[in-house]
């Protein structure tokens, strides 16, 4: 459900910013302060459409007014309207709920969003906790990147340059077909191509695979913070070798 409400935000990065080659005009902050996803500045006011995970929300974050929706028991077809309408009096500009990417799950206008709080507030923490695990890493690592999610996989990320042929991209994952919850994982790559990891030590925290992905993974559950710091260093140091 929230990567479906993500989408919002990242539609309005479509309609609003200019387009980028690497599509990352669509792609989010999280806010650990205001616990929510943010977009991209989305004038030069400063106007951004938040999500945020404590009041299960659309905001509108706005030099001189705030405007919002609550999403529990509102349809798809009742958010667009709200987005347009708000868009359009807030921004003066028109807000399109459009696509470029295909996502794995579908949605239509009578589908209705409904709060459930546990399962937010876990969320919340797994986001948290991923933001502060890659800042820390990086920081640990003299590694520099920004810390984005992007909504089409609805994964956080941060890539960073090792060395010059050299790079890691890492963060958290949603569940896929190769791991059955949310995961950390880590890839090294050299230019487009991911490094073979086939014949790599073992990892003292999560494991190694070579078959489509090449990169290491890590299940989330009952993993704290300096586990996850410790697991992505690890691999790191592995790609210096």
């Amino acid at each position: 459900m929230m990567h479906l409400a993500a989408q919002y935000l990242a539609a309005a990065g479509i309609s609003f910013l200019e387009k980028k080659s690497d599509d990352s005009h669509t792609n989010l902050g999280f806010s650990i302060e205001k616990q929510r996803l943010e977009t991209h500045p989305l004038s030069l006011n400063g106007d951004m459409l938040t999500l945020n995970y404590a009041t299960f929300s659309l905001e509108w974050i706005l030099p001189k007014v705030n405007a919002s929706i609550l999403l529990d028991g509102k349809t798809h077809q009742q958010v667009l309207e709200w987005l347009r309408n708000s868009s359009e009096t807030f921004l003066g500009k028109k807000y399109t709920y459009d696509f470029h990417y295909n996502l794995p799950y579908s949605i239509d206008d009578s589908f209705i969003f409904k709060l459930n709080a546990s399962k937010l507030k876990e969320l919340t923490d797994l986001r948290t906790l991923t933001q502060l695990s890659i800042e820390k890493t990086l920081e640990m690592n003299g590694l520099e990147s920004s810390i984005r999610i992007w909504p089409h996989h609805f994964d956080s990320g941060a890539y960073a340059s090792l060395t010059k042929d050299i790079a890691v991209g890492f963060g958290l994952a949603v569940p896929d077909s190769m791991v059955n919850e949310h995961y950390f994982y880590i890839s090294g790559y050299k230019g487009h191509s991911g490094l073979d990891t086939s014949k790599f030590d073992s990892l003292s925290l999560g494991e190694w695979k070579n078959d489509g992905f090449k990169g290491a993974v890590l299940p989330t559950t009952k993993i704290n913070e300096e586990q996850v710091v410790k697991f992505f260093t690890e691999a790191i140091n592995t790609y210096k070798k």
